[in-house]
């Protein structure tokens, strides 16, 4: 995550005579400001997007059905398979892959530059990065108390913690990738991805138990995430890499849904015989190539937008809670529904997702929900960055060309 706070609040710089007017514009201007020339803006803005595409998708593919005194997890792709689209532009936790592989090898060179150790390198990225988590988890350990005490069902329990608590695999996967970071910083993605081929092909193709799987925990997301690392060796940067992935990756996909017998949808479905996500199949994984290789041809374009800086200042402001809105936003949807229900079954919200009408009342939600979690972000941001102080501190960021720079912001 990216924190400009500290600089631009005690270093202001006067506003360009050519910043537009306006309080929200000024506040921009000084953010845009305060930035390093040399930040790669286009990293910060994929981090963002793949994020902000999680949080979207499961807002959208999410629901909880209310059945008379439980609720219960169910899914529009299970009842309208034809939107399974929809989980193509959404499930983007290969970019975050590809973000994070390329920032901590990053990171983890210019450690080893300053002489600073691997363990107190990875100790503060492990702890910006779980320093959340005791929120997350204190507070639904109460209400889970509450709830049983209450006479709520089991199985809407069960249900509400496994919605709330279901974004901490990504972290504990992620974690691991970054404890690994030094002895991944060479290998070739190629690796990881004959990996999920062979497990796939024990799976689906000779029967072995399922639990195989989980080995595909590790190896399908070490696959963008080694393709970070070679992007930081500078192997990526040629606009050619990128088409090969994009166009690869999206006709190996293809032919696995089409004749391998993969889902389409890329998220799993309450039901379904089989998840490209958990764990993730190779078909994920080809998908998540191509999105690489998208993101990667978008990064110019990325660099010019980001001068705009409204634009910018949203990215920075992402950046800077990413795990906070990661970590809430399933609780901003649940929030939402139990009050609701304060009402009756609203639809698009308890109803039984199985009809367009559930689709466009559901879109009239999502503002409600996106309120909701802008009052948890103002309630446990501070969670996320530790309480520290607002004063000017110096560390690295990361530069196009692989060069390192001091600047006012920090990363995880």
């Amino acid at each position: 995550m990216t924190d400009l706070t500290p600089a631009f609040l005690t270093h202001p710089v006067s506003r360009p005579a050519t910043a537009p007017r306006g309080t929200l514009c000024r506040a921009a201007a000084r953010v845009d400001a305060a930035t390093p020339v040399s930040r790669d803006r286009a990293v910060d803005a994929l981090r963002a997007f793949a994020i902000l595409g999680v949080v979207l998708g499961h807002w959208l593919v999410t629901a909880l059905v209310a059945d008379g005194g439980t609720l219960h997890a169910a899914s529009p792709l299970r009842d309208m398979p034809w939107l399974a689209p929809v989980s193509w532009a959404f499930q983007t936790l290969a970019v975050f892959f590809l973000v994070g592989g390329h920032v901590a090898t990053r990171g983890y060179a210019s450690a080893r530059a300053r002489g600073e150790s691997y363990v107190r390198w990875l100790t503060a990225r492990l702890s910006r990065l779980f320093r959340p988590v005791m929120a997350v988890l204190g507070l639904w350990t109460v209400m889970a108390a509450l709830l049983l005490l209450t006479g709520a069902e089991y199985v809407t329990v069960h249900t509400l913690l496994k919605l709330a608590l279901s974004p901490m695999w990504f972290l504990l996967v992620f974690a691991a990738l970054t404890a690994a970071t030094p002895l991944l910083t060479r290998l070739h993605p190629l690796w990881p991805l004959v990996v999920v081929l062979h497990i796939d092909l024990l799976r689906f193709g000779f029967g072995a138990p399922s639990w195989l799987g989980r080995v595909n925990l590790a190896a399908g997301w070490l696959v963008p995430y080694c393709l970070g690392a070679a992007w930081t060796r500078g192997e990526l940067d040629r606009r050619r890499a990128g088409w090969i992935l994009l166009t690869g990756g999206t006709a190996a996909t293809a032919a696995l849904v089409a004749w391998a017998g993969y889902p389409a949808s890329m998220v799993g479905v309450p039901g379904a015989p089989v998840s490209n996500l958990n764990p993730p199949t190779l078909a994920a994984v080809t998908f998540g190539l191509a999105q690489c290789g998208l993101a990667l041809l978008l990064c110019e374009w990325l660099r010019r937008a980001m001068r705009c800086p409204v634009a910018w200042a949203a990215v920075a402001l992402v950046n800077l809670s990413a795990m906070t809105i990661f970590l809430w936003h399933q609780t901003a949807l649940m929030a939402t529904t139990a009050t609701g229900l304060l009402v009756g079954r609203l639809p698009g919200l308890h109803t039984v997702p199985d009809g367009l009408d559930w689709v466009a009342a559901r879109f009239v939600w999502l503002p409600v929900f996106a309120l909701v979690l802008a009052g948890c972000w103002a309630t446990f941001r501070s969670c996320e960055r530790g309480g520290v102080r607002r004063r000017s501190r110096v560390v690295r960021t990361h530069r196009p060309q692989g060069r390192t720079s001091t600047a006012g912001a920090r990363h995880v």
